[in-house]
């Protein structure tokens, strides 16, 4: 049993309706022009993806060191106080 991929489908319907031309060489041109470009824009998602989340483990990781540090040692603040 075969799953049904819609890309696949509009690719046989574009190759299906090009093919009453009985231009071969365009209708196969035609189709893989639009295979190529489909296929293109979908690792084009998946890599912006992968960066977001690249992006989003870097900050999560770096973002202890994000907080602010004094350079007062503890005795330092001690001493400040009034008793």
């Amino acid at each position: 049993m075969r799953m049904h991929d819609p890309f696949e489908e509009s690719l046989r319907d574009l190759l299906k309706s090009s093919a009453l031309a009985h231009d071969d060489d365009a209708a196969l041109g035609r189709v893989l022009k639009m295979a190529s470009r489909q296929a293109g824009a979908g690792d084009l998602f998946a890599l912006v993806g992968h960066w977001f989340e690249a992006l989003m483990i870097g900050l999560n990781n770096g973002s202890p060191h994000i907080a602010p540090v004094s350079r007062r040692s503890t005795l330092d603040s001690f001493a400040d106080k009034a008793d």
